[in-house]
């Protein structure tokens, strides 16, 4: 018999096209990688803590952490990345360990880490057992006090995004969209093959309880990209740096605000293991 798949045949299949090295290098993923350090640096106690990333793909978030001077444990359960998380590692000087598993069977002993980071499983496991496996693995890797950060693609993304740029309009995209907005089931039409492979979307107060429902301490909830995104100059301004500002301020002022999370495509959640 094979080795066990950790991953569905289409996640694998996206992956194996798409480059998670090179998307945190362009357009609105460079303002994700920055906003990301951001948010995981306000949950960072100590000068050097134990962080686990699970779904840590490629090891940017990883390497950074590491030059930090955390001791880093990254997880990926797709080979391609953990092939290049481990170049990565080997050319620091704090090289973090790296893994291929996944986030519902985690390879670590309990009580291990200050920080869990839970980057793509939320939304890549569709089915809600599924999610909370994951949350439970963190839970128990995590030591008494110590906090699980969790990365969600909002249930409006998809709708924000296809109103933006025209795409609504189109059939199978529309479709999708009702899907998400009314069950928070993400499956790509086969005509818009860039799409994320299938997915979960979650609404803001349900992701928070399937963490409380795990006897987690809730913490908050954070808008990653708020509602600066649909600046229709965005990208002009985000190379100017009073125009950067001004929308960092913005995003600043209204990432906590549970009205307007939903203008967000992407949330975290952090929780505190009792």
């Amino acid at each position: 018999m094979g080795k066990k798949r950790l991953i569905s045949r289409e996640i694998e299949f996206f992956y194996s096209r798409a480059s998670e090295e090179t998307r945190l290098d362009k357009g609105m993923g460079v303002f994700e990688f920055e906003r990301i350090k951001y948010l995981i640096d306000k949950y960072l106690q100590l000068d050097s803590a134990k962080v686990v990333d699970v779904g840590g793909g490629t090891g940017k978030y990883a390497a950074w952490l590491s030059n930090k001077g955390h001791d880093v444990f990254l997880i990926d359960p797709v080979p391609k990345h953990i092939k290049k998380a481990k170049e990565r590692s080997s050319s620091l000087k704090n090289p973090f360990q790296v893994q291929l598993g996944e986030a519902r069977c985690l390879n670590l002993p309990n009580n291990y880490a200050d920080l869990v980071i839970i980057h793509g499983p939320l939304y890549h496991l569709q089915n809600r057992e599924d999610r909370i496996k994951a949350i439970k693995e963190a839970c128990r890797i995590a030591k008494k006090g110590g906090v699980i950060l969790g990365f969600a693609i909002n249930y409006t993304a998809s709708t924000l995004v296809g109103l933006f740029h025209g795409l609504l309009h189109k059939e199978s995209y529309f479709k999708m969209c009702v899907d998400e907005l009314t069950s928070g089931v993400h499956t790509p039409p086969e005509e818009f093959p860039w799409l994320l492979a299938e997915a979960y979307y979650h609404r803001p107060e349900e992701l928070r309880e399937e963490f409380e429902t795990q006897e987690l301490k809730y913490l908050n909830i954070h808008a990653v990209e708020g509602m600066a995104w649909l600046d229709k100059d965005y990208f002009v301004r985000m190379s100017n740096e009073e125009d950067k500002k001004t929308l960092m301020d913005l995003i600043k002022i209204t990432e906590n605000d549970v009205n307007l999370l939903s203008f967000s495509p992407h949330m975290m959640i952090a929780a505190r293991k009792f």
